[in-house]
């Protein structure tokens, strides 16, 4: 059975595949294959872009005078100021541009205005815009089957005349700025590229509902660059991502130019292991086996580390068959790196290190601002117990100080089971209200495992979410921490850490385990916590045991969230505005499940 064509049939789309049609008959092909840009800009990218074109100083360049330099500064200064140029200003400005003959392309960023015999529109890159100005008896159109010139009279006009807002074309001609003192290109080759068959988004507000911007980051990207009403410091949706990948750029050569060895280990596994989670499932045909969508790669990478290798990380993407929510997506992307010789607290330093050089780098600051928070980078990461966060942080949640717990209180493990059983019932406001007695009326057994499952639900409620600067949390329960080296002064507690920054985590490492007995006993006590139901307790791994065998060295290890550390720079409070393409519920299941809660369903534009 065939789909529909996906697009509205209305006026607008009407008229722009009449377009199309016109301009196939004019230029052949309304589709090409290339278009050849120059390079006088010497950009990166080895031909002129729009951005490259108007960069003052490439243009000053590629003209290469004084008297040029000058004038196109002093243009410069009247624009700033608001003031119109004087004609005797413009023209050593534009002796100068005539003579540079460009072929640049782009897509119409705004609807043409045709004034007469003449008209102007701007071309975009998705990061800039140039004026380009189009006069009836200059434009020639160009035939996309021979290459050619067209022929007929006035085709680049007839051409123009057929242009929709958001089409793409390259041109042909020189530079000259406008009466304005606008830098534009006076077309004499007008050339089709490609034609949008539907209207382009609102450009003064964007898109504002989010769960198009989320499910069509194609007309996120669209509406973002064209958007005229922009807050002070608001990024476009390009520059969010611009900004992520500059991030990564950034750590990935900081760990470079550390010694480390960037390795790529299996996305699809016999085993979901190096994390407490529930992994997505497939099917290898071949093999006839099942595998499971990588949790972690940690297990992989510290097999190369009883390998020989002393520094290595991996940039990888993750998958965890578990809840949605503004910090939690069921793919996302970690940095997860290895050090031999190294403990729990030289991770700390270096990872504190990293993120320090790593905002710098990418904000030209160490201070980020985050919703009303302004988080510094600057200063020194504290470093608390989970214990002592607890108390340190610790607030109820409609913000008040909690009075329950204190240094020594903490250490009540009837106390603290009762306070974290509150938590987990369904009555989230229960803590609070609750009295001194209830709190001790049951003095049930509470073993090392179970209070250090208590003490772990007491920090998520009570102080994670109120941890605002960076801070390292330590000294974890070993319990909970399989993989993780007990602590030579408590062997209840592991070298464990993780970053907390701004209410969510960051990072989390420990010194790694590397007794093999000891390891293969805590996947045994793993094993047991998923016979009692426990769905995320890890899988017994007998081949990284046997790899533990063969000698690894003292080492430490961590992973960075990438998505949340972008969300952090790029001031953005949902995992799913810096994830290009996020995982959404399919059309109809949203509109069935906005029906099921008495409400509205999304139409074609809001899903």
């Amino acid at each position: 059975m065939s789909s529909q064509f996906p697009i509205e049939e209305n006026d607008q789309t009407r008229a722009r595949r009449e377009h199309l049609a016109e301009i196939g008959r004019l230029v052949g092909n309304a589709y090409p294959s290339k278009f050849r840009r120059t390079d006088l800009a010497g950009s990166p990218e080895g031909e002129d872009t729009v951005t490259a074109l108007v960069r003052p100083e490439a243009l000053k360049r590629m003209v290469g005078t004084e008297e040029f330099a000058a004038a196109f500064d002093l243009l410069a200064r009247k624009a700033e100021a608001g003031e119109r140029p004087a004609p005797e200003e413009i023209e050593p400005v534009n002796a100068g541009l005539n003579r540079l003959r460009v072929r640049v392309a782009g897509r119409l960023s705004t609807p043409p205005r045709v004034m007469g015999k003449a008209a102007f529109v701007h071309l975009s890159d998705g990061r800039e815009r140039l004026q380009i100005y189009v006069r009836r008896q200059d434009a020639r159109a160009v035939s996309n089957d021979s290459g050619q010139p067209v022929e007929e009279p006035e085709s680049g006009w007839k051409l123009f005349q057929l242009l929709d807002h958001g089409d793409f074309v390259g041109v042909e001609g020189f530079l000259f700025v406008t009466r304005t003192g606008e830098l534009s290109v006076h077309v004499e080759q007008l050339q089709f590229l490609s034609k949008a068959l539907v209207p382009m988004p609102d450009k003064l507000h964007g898109i504002s509902d989010p769960e198009i911007r989320q499910r069509r980051r194609y007309a996120d990207l669209l509406a973002s660059s064209l958007k005229v009403e922009r807050e002070p410091g608001e990024l476009t949706t390009r520059e969010v991502f611009e900004r992520r990948s500059k991030m990564i750029t950034t750590m990935r050569r900081y760990l470079d130019d550390h010694g480390y060895t960037e390795v790529e280990t299996p996305i699809l596994s016999p085993l979901a292991s190096g994390a407490a989670a529930k992994p997505f499932e497939t099917y290898h045909n071949a093999l006839d086996i099942k595998l499971y969508a990588r949790i972690a790669p940690e297990l992989y990478l510290k097999r190369l580390l009883v390998g020989g290798f002393e520094r290595v990380y991996e940039l990888n993407r993750n998958f965890r068959n578990e809840g949605i929510s503004y910090k939690h997506n069921p793919e996302f992307t970690m940095l997860e790196f290895y050090c031999a010789y190294m403990d729990a607290n030289g991770m700390m330093d270096f990872c504190e290190e990293l993120l320090r050089k790593t905002v710098y780098e990418v904000k030209g600051d160490t201070v980020v601002r985050f919703g009303e928070l302004e988080i510094d980078f600057g200063v020194g990461f504290d470093r608390f117990t989970m214990k002592e966060a607890i108390v340190q942080y610790g607030l109820f949640s409609d913000g008040t100080p909690q009075e329950l717990l204190n240094e020594d209180l903490i250490e009540d493990r009837f106390r603290v089971h009762e306070l974290a059983n509150r938590y987990r019932s369904a009555d989230r406001s229960a803590p609070e209200r609750c009295s001194e007695h209830e709190l001790v009326k049951s003095r049930v057994e509470i073993d090392d495992s179970q209070y250090a499952q208590d003490i772990a639900v007491l920090f998520e409620e009570l102080a994670e979410p109120y941890i605002f600067q960076p801070v390292f949390i330590t000294n974890f329960p070993k319990s909970i921490s399989p993989l993780s080296k007990a602590s030579p002064d408590n062997p209840t507690i592991a070298e464990r850490f993780e970053l907390y920054i701004a209410g969510m985590e960051f990072a989390n490492g420990f010194s790694e385990l590397n007794d093999p007995v000891e390891q293969y006993q805590r996947f045994e006590e793993q094993m047991r916590q998923r016979e009692r139901g426990d769905e995320e307790a890890m899988r017994m791994d007998v081949d990284y045991v046997r790899a533990l065998s063969y000698g690894m060295p003292p080492a430490a290890g961590i992973g960075i969230g990438i998505d949340r550390l972008a969300m952090l720079l790029t001031n953005r409070r949902s995992i799913r505005d810096v994830i290009l393409f996020p995982h959404m519920r399919p059309q109809r299941q949203a509109a069935e499940a906005a029906e099921e809660a008495d409400a509205p369903p999304p139409n074609d534009e809001t899903a």
